[in-house]
């Protein structure tokens, strides 16, 4: 590292609150420990744990760096003890358990994944924290198979925008929530075989109608809340419902009688502060099923819009607002 300068620029979360506490700061240069590659950072993705964080409600886990940013891309310039898979030079994306929103970052080489072929860095910086987040939740926990159906809520996050395009090519039948017509329409050209503006529509009455009935396999929900209860209306016997976060609320009274009486499952999950033994176990699933689909141009992620590092903070006034569709991303270099 005797190249490297010895700070970076980044952004520090000065003291919780809105978007407007992300200010450029300066950092030592972070050093590789034994197992990680360093990263010059060309983009970092932005994410609603990235949110949650400068609110002062997500902090870092123990080793973790305290600047946000869970996934990233660009060049590999250091290694550490016993890498092997990577070497200096290699373009990568990753995904790190923090530390994105800068010039330069560390990350297991485990969970460090070469760019797919024919993608931007700005698109290769949109593919961590959403495909190991998706792949983890509906493939593993929830085990979507072929000729199911999966109800995603939120369909034009980047984890809804991901949910549908995965779901479609391991063969399942997607149905999507979102909050406008146009959301609905750029969540069909995903893929999508039915979207319900959950504004004007009652989900659970749709579902069951496009299901015959039936309701859906599997449920993928960010939103909780009074969603819970009519998740559990709308899925199917032996369902699987999988919580990713609670943007309406984590504390609700439910009625567990469907949960028993469709013999449900719900079940749910965090990814950051997870092991790294476990996330590159999911790192390997999609190096063999999901990177040769990105590389042929089967899926591609939505990118909704960029900023520079700079601005990181109208990245998140822009994410806040929900009017996004697809990734925010910040460009670094």
């Amino acid at each position: 590292m005797t190249d490297l300068p010895a700070t970076m620029s980044a952004i520090c979360i000065s003291t919780p609150g809105g978007p407007e506490v992300l200010v450029p700061c300066e950092r030592p240069m972070p050093v590789p420990a034994a197992g990680e590659v360093l990263i010059k950072v060309a983009a970092a993705g932005v994410n609603r744990p990235d949110v949650v964080q400068r609110r002062g409600l997500y902090p870092a886990p123990p080793g973790a760096s305290d600047l946000p940013g869970l996934e990233i891309s660009g060049t590999v310039v250091a290694l550490g003890a016993g890498v092997t898979r990577h070497k200096v030079g290699d373009e990568v994306c990753a995904l790190a358990a923090g530390g994105g929103y800068a010039a330069y970052c560390t990350a297991p080489e485990a969970t460090t994944l070469p760019v797919p072929a024919g993608f931007s860095m700005v698109e290769a910086a949109a593919l961590p924290e959403t495909f190991f987040t998706v792949w983890s939740n509906v493939f593993d926990r929830a085990r979507l198979h072929a000729g199911e159906t999966l109800l995603v809520h939120g369909g034009t996050s980047g984890i809804g925008t991901t949910a549908i395009q995965l779901g479609k090519a391991f063969g399942a039948r997607v149905i999507v929530t979102a909050g406008s017509a146009e959301k609905c329409e750029a969540c069909r050209r995903l893929g999508a075989d039915v979207a319900i503006d959950y504004k004007s529509e009652d989900f659970v009455a749709v579902v069951k109608s496009a299901t015959g009935g039936k309701g859906a396999n599997v449920i993928l929900d960010m939103v909780g809340g009074a969603y819970i209860q009519r998740n559990y209306e709308a899925a199917a016997v032996e369902g699987r419902i999988v919580q990713i976060a609670f943007q309406e609320g984590s504390k609700v009274q439910i009625d567990f009688m469907r949960l028993m009486l469709k013999r449900l499952t719900h079940t749910g999950s965090t990814l950051r502060a997870r092991p790294v033994s476990e996330k590159a176990a999911i790192a390997d699933a999609l190096s063999e099923k999901v990177w040769p689909l990105l590389a042929k141009g089967a899926i591609r992620p939505l990118i909704d819009r960029t900023f520079p590092l700079a601005e990181a903070a109208g990245a998140h006034a822009r994410m806040e607002s929900s009017t996004h569709m697809g990734k925010i991303v910040l460009e670094v270099a």
